[in-house]
């Protein structure tokens, strides 16, 4: 079967299976742990209160709010008749439109009823639409106003808002030259309750590498009082955000904020309907795995964030919604703004690329020059992510500069990973050689133990003696494992990256339509398993028992196989390519010398056997 195969160390042949087993267990593993949250540290002044509740429509009130009895201030007839009514007599819509995105107000409620990135598309080709179109209805609509009286909350988010806009020059928090914008204003008065809401839009061009970034944030300010006191009155996301167009991106979904360098995840799951966060934070909102909406107030300070969940019934096939069968699913939202009253900020709609997050930073605070950027919003891992960061910025550097193509620019950097591998994988056939070499030491120091039982303390003087011929001979046992070992943390830093990097949406290679989703005609996984065979077929095997051998010939590319079926294709693609380089290099050290003097003493091996 083999041309060539290295001494019959049992040994060497568990911890290889054990490390092929160790790394489906990570891979498999990787998914439940990049979706869990950040770990949490200590805030510098930690307070928070929680109040669940049911959902989003009815959040309990929190107690440790100051600004509630300002929202329930008993009715003054003069500050009411002090106000002149401010109220549109119909229902109109006003459309905010740059080559990035286009926002479709209403003046009911003044919130948004549509927020599409014209950059991106869903999975039918047409241009995201970020409101999910089940739950806004019932929750709220994007930019309403959330605040703990229900009765308050439902008036402020159905009257009919007078709308002023505005187009001037000039520069946004954040940018350093003058910019074409767009300001809408809402105010409406009536009976005691006066409310104001102003949105400044970025209407300037985009440009590549995140040039434009800032198209993306919105500047806002709101303000709601009751008969003359300042109300709590949080702009917010209800509920259901981003591309929402499959049952398992329902589960992606994330509440968090940020204050310096301590950072909160919590994910959709454990979301809690209606508490509040009361304490520092420099930007808070809801994210999906592609997409963020995320509140920065000018006030870190003073800043406030209520969670919000609720269930809502989403057709079972969303290709073919019937209305007969249907699955619940719970969304997400956050309001945020400042606890004391008025609030004043940012808003950033768009997508969690690289490129453009960084350039977005937060208001500083006491000791800051800049505030952080929104960087952290993109989750690389938490125990890899130290690694899926940085091959990510190689594979992006590839792309750029090399192959405008994401799926070549991982086979290109598929090569150069087995490239810098390529010393070890030497070193290992190496030390399988000299492990050949010990092999009839070995074999008599195993034979003088073999009347012991496995028990029996005598047993560990055979593995001294067996330590210190490796020792003496300078021979490594685990030699020949160290490349898969050190291969195994880069596979699952692979797969977290591919599965939280935007620019792998919807990337095509070849037949493959979406990178970042699994092959849908099943030939990556077929690829995978013959190419693995074809490599461990020619490779030195880790044993000389058959059954061992059987297991790592045909069951590993196996279980590659069917993982590769169900993770995403640019993982699949990695693992192939990284096969065919093996394939390869093998072939080039069998034809060696190397592998010429390797073959030719397991030839004089099998004769002396037979002899």
């Amino acid at each position: 079967m083999n041309q060539f195969s290295p001494p019959e160390d049992p040994g060497t042949a568990k911890r290889t299976l054990l490390a092929f087993a160790l790394t489906m267990v990570l891979i498999a593993g990787a998914q439940y742990f990049t979706s869990r949250n950040a770990p949490r540290q200590p805030a510098p002044q930690p307070q928070q209160q929680a109040q669940p509740a049911p959902s989003p429509a009815q959040p309990q009130p929190a107690a440790a709010m100051p600004e509630k009895p300002a929202a329930h201030a008993q009715k003054s007839p003069a500050n009411a008749a002090a106000t002149p009514a401010r109220a549109a007599s119909a229902e109109t819509e006003t459309v905010v439109e740059s080559d990035q995105f286009r926002v479709v107000f209403t003046n009911r409620g003044a919130q948004v009823k549509s927020w599409v990135l014209k950059r991106y598309h869903d999975d039918k080709g047409q241009p995201l639409e970020l409101i999910n179109a089940v739950a806004a209805p019932k929750y709220g609509y994007p930019l309403s106003l959330w605040t703990y009286d229900e009765a308050l909350r439902g008036r402020m988010n159905s009257a009919l808002y007078e709308v002023k806009i505005s187009d001037s020059t000039s520069a946004l928090p954040g940018s350093a030259s003058a910019k074409p914008l767009r300001t809408l204003t809402f105010d409406y008065a009536d009976d005691g309750v006066v409310v104001h809401k102003q949105f400044t839009f970025d209407l300037e061009p985009g440009g590549p590498k995140g040039e434009g970034a800032l198209g993306y944030t919105v500047a806002l300010a709101t303000s709601v009082t009751q008969n003359g006191a300042p109300v709590m009155a949080l702009p917010a996301w209800p509920a259901g955000f981003g591309d929402q167009t499959v049952q398992s991106s329902y589960a992606a979904a994330t509440s968090i904020w940020r204050y310096q360098g301590n950072v909160e995840r919590t994910a959709a799951a454990k979301t809690s309907g209606g508490s509040t966060v009361q304490q520092p934070m420099q930007w808070a909102g809801v994210a999906d795995q592609y997409f963020a909406a995320v509140f920065l107030p000018d006030q870190p300070q003073d800043a406030a964030m209520v969670t919000l969940r609720g269930p809502v019934a989403i057709p079972k096939n969303l290709d073919k919604p019937d209305p007969t069968q249907s699955v619940n699913v719970d969304v997400i939202g956050a309001a945020v703004g400042n606890r004391n009253g008025a609030t004043a900020g940012r808003f950033f709609v768009g997508p969690k690329a690289l490129e453009i997050i960084d350039r977005i930073h937060s208001a500083p605070v006491a000791g800051e020059q800049q505030g952080p950027d929104l960087e952290s919003l993109v989750d690389f891992g938490r125990f890899f992510g130290w690694l899926a960061k940085p091959l990510f910025i190689v594979l992006e550097w590839m792309h750029d500069h090399f192959v405008p193509n994401w799926g070549w620019a991982i086979v290109l950097m598929t090569i150069l990973i087995n490239a810098l591998m390529l010393p070890l994988r030497l070193s290992g056939m190496k030390s399988m050689m000299r492990m050949q070499k010990v092999k009839p030491q070995m074999d008599a120091i195993q034979a003088k133990y073999k009347k012991y039982k496995p028990t029996d303390p005598r047993r560990a003087d055979m593995n001294k003696e067996l330590a210190e011929l490796y020792k003496r001979e300078g021979v490594n046992p685990v030699g020949g494992c160290l490349p898969m070992l050190l291969q195994m943390p880069v596979w699952v830093a692979f797969y977290s990256m591919l599965g939280i990097a935007i620019e792998l949406r919807h990337a095509p290679w070849l037949w493959v339509h979406d990178l970042s989703a699994p092959d849908p005609y099943y030939l990556l996984p077929i690829l995978t398993v013959v190419t693995m065979f074809a490599l461990q077929l020619i490779s030195p095997q880790a044993g000389g028992d058959p059954v061992q051998q059987k297991l790592m010939l045909v069951m590993m590319p196996l279980m590659f196989g069917w993982f590769s079926y169900r993770v995403a294709s640019g993982l699949g693609l990695y693992w192939v390519w990284s096969s065919v380089v093996g394939i390869l290099f093998q072939v080039w050290l069998n034809n060696s010398e190397f592998g010429r003097e390797m073959r030719a003493t397991m030839v004089k091996r099998e004769a002396k056997k037979r002899s």
